[in-house]
């Protein structure tokens, strides 16, 4: 198989990143929230969103 330069580049700053932050992955995450942050560019988020139970949602009728 083919080295890939790119493949390794993004292994190389990887690592690079974690032994930065002596490989505490907490401190890693922060760190790149934080670079986030200074970006100013908008962060989107795929997360799971809670849905409501349907009597709890605005304007449901709840028979009681």
């Amino acid at each position: 198989m083919r080295e890939d330069y790119i493949i390794e580049e993004v292994r190389r700053v990887r690592e690079d990143q974690a032994a930065k932050h002596n490989f505490d992955i907490k401190a890693i995450l922060a760190s790149a929230k934080k670079r986030q942050r200074k970006s100013g560019r908008k962060v989107v988020s795929f997360a799971r969103k809670r849905r409501l139970r349907a009597d709890l949602q605005p304007g449901a009728v709840v028979a009681r």
